[in-house]
């Protein structure tokens, strides 16, 4: 079979690697890929912008792919799903009817609220409702901070600012709808109450009929240790998450996960591919944050390489909506991911930074190097602005899972690198 992939990140490395176990694939693609996915695929300079469906198209039918996996959300919202299967080309991914879940907040909250999916409270503004925002905000009581800001549309992990007094508040109400930060994607809001607990990532399978969720993860979304400074698209995770027994386990599934398909379905809303689940634990009780349309990145790189069974097979098989009696099997292995991002992130991106110590072909079974933004220049694996790459370690214990990443970490260089030296340490003490 011949496969490809669209995506340049991490998540999409995690996937190529995790395909190509599969005996029956003959080549993989990778639309466009990155330095790291370019030592195990072929990757093809074409973007998966909306204008280039076509281009993709052709692609596709030039060299007879079998299979599409599609990795990050924008061309999911932007319809890629529904013009691949209308051209008769089989794909993981949900319709853009369905992807509506990430491309849009406020479709979501709404989805949510009618549908009896427990949350924090919201409200919704337009951009040409500044004033009766901002007076909404005026109105708010000074002991009743934080409050959360959300941009409506897609916004790289970016578009949350939690607030913590009325100034704060302003500010990002002015980011919005006065300064066009998020563009169109910011010209409407939703503001939430703040819920305090910890969060959990809970990626499911779907096939339209059934839902069968993954093994559970948790990512660290603030650029700094001690979860401080600003939001990123992710600098770190790691799964299985100890302290989420089977009783929450339970919870989360029936109150949320569960509910949620079922009232796609419903709704008349067929959803094939990845529905992600961000919740919040508060008091032993879960709470809907936020849905997700495919694949968590940073996510997916702890999640996956636990899995024992054939990922391709499954991915096929909920394309066609037959994951009916599919048991996912799962090693018990504790993996964490790191992730190192350039200088300047996330406010600015640098590119063009040699990358020390570091090859594309570094990975071994407990060590994985899963590549996101890098590119190959002058013979030389260089930076590519963002997030550059993903450590991963496997072990029997979160312990030693910390060590051996943080000791692969010491042997990278390059420079303004940044990473958390945080991250499961938390978990591992228990």
């Amino acid at each position: 079979m011949n496969i490809l992939i669209l995506g340049s990140g991490g998540r999409e490395h995690c996937l190529a690697w995790k395909v190509s176990q599969n005996r029956k694939v003959k080549k993989i693609f990778v639309a466009p890929g990155n330095a790291g996915i370019a030592g195990i695929a072929n990757c093809v300079d074409i973007p998966t912008d909306k204008d280039n469906f076509p281009t993709l198209l052709e692609f596709i039918n030039n060299n007879k792919i079998d299979f599409t996996i599609v990795g990050p959300e924008a061309p999911l919202v932007d319809g890629i799903a529904d013009y691949l299967e209308k051209n008769g080309h089989a794909v993981f991914g949900p319709s853009e009817n369905a992807a509506r879940i990430e491309g849009s907040k406020v479709f979501t909250k709404k989805f949510a609220e009618r549908n009896n999916i427990p949350g924090a409270k919201a409200y919704f503004f337009k951009k040409n409702e500044y004033e009766k925002a901002k007076a909404f905000i005026e109105n708010l009581d000074a002991d009743s901070y934080p409050w959360v800001i959300k941009a409506d549309g897609l916004a790289s992990g970016k578009g949350v600012i939690i607030c913590k007094n009325k100034d704060e508040m302003i500010k990002a109400l002015r980011g919005f709808f006065i300064e066009d930060l998020f563009g169109k994607s910011g010209e409407e809001i939703v503001i939430e109450e703040f819920i305090a607990g910890f969060e959990v990532s809970v990626m499911c399978l779907c096939d339209g009929k059934s839902i069968i969720p993954m093994e559970f993860a948790q990512d660290y979304k603030r650029i700094f240790d001690d979860d401080k400074g600003k939001n990123t698209g992710g600098m770190g995770s790691f799964s299985p998450v100890p302290f989420v027994d089977e009783s929450l386990r339970k919870k989360i599934l029936d109150k949320i996960i569960f509910p949620t398909f079922d009232s796609l379905k419903k709704e008349g809303i067929v959803y094939k591919g990845i529905l992600y689940g961000g919740i919040i634990i508060k008091n032993n009780e879960p709470y809907l944050l936020e849905y997700n349309c495919r694949f968590g990145d940073p996510e997916t790189q702890v999640v996956l390489p636990g899995l024992k069974n054939d990922l391709l097979e499954i991915l096929m098989n909920a394309a066609s909506g037959n994951l009916d009696g599919t048991e996912l099997e799962w090693s018990g292995e504790k993996c964490i991911c790191v992730v190192i991002a350039s200088k300047g992130y996330p406010d600015t991106s640098f590119r063009g930074d040699v990358i020390h110590g570091i090859s594309k072909h570094s990975n071994k079974d407990d060590i994985l190097v899963f590549h996101a933004g890098t590119r190959m220049e002058n013979g030389n694996i260089v930076t590519n602005g963002g997030r550059v790459l993903n450590i991963v370690s496997k072990d029997i214990t979160f312990k030693g899972a910390i060590e051996k990443n943080y000791n692969k970490i010491k042997s990278i260089n390059f420079d303004g690198m940044q990473f958390r030296n945080d991250i499961a340490r938390k978990v591992a003490e228990k």
